[in-house]
């Protein structure tokens, strides 16, 4: 992992606990939910043809 995904890891962990602490309830939670829905959405968006292709990407490591 390069060291920018690791800053922006950190960063959006930062956010998300500065939220979950002085966020109010409502606002929290439509900011997780997001953050956990957009991906999934995206992975079923795909067609099949390339949820296979990313699965074969996944398995052999992108990049090798």
């Amino acid at each position: 992992m390069s060291p920018i995904q690791k800053y922006a890891i950190g960063a959006g962990a930062a956010v998300l606990l500065s939220l979950i602490v002085f966020g109010t309830g409502w606002v929290t939670l439509l900011v997780v939910l997001g953050v956990i829905a957009a991906p999934v959405v995206g992975y079923l968006m795909l067609d099949p043809s390339q949820r296979e292709r990313l699965k074969r990407a996944r398995r052999r490591g992108i990049g090798r």
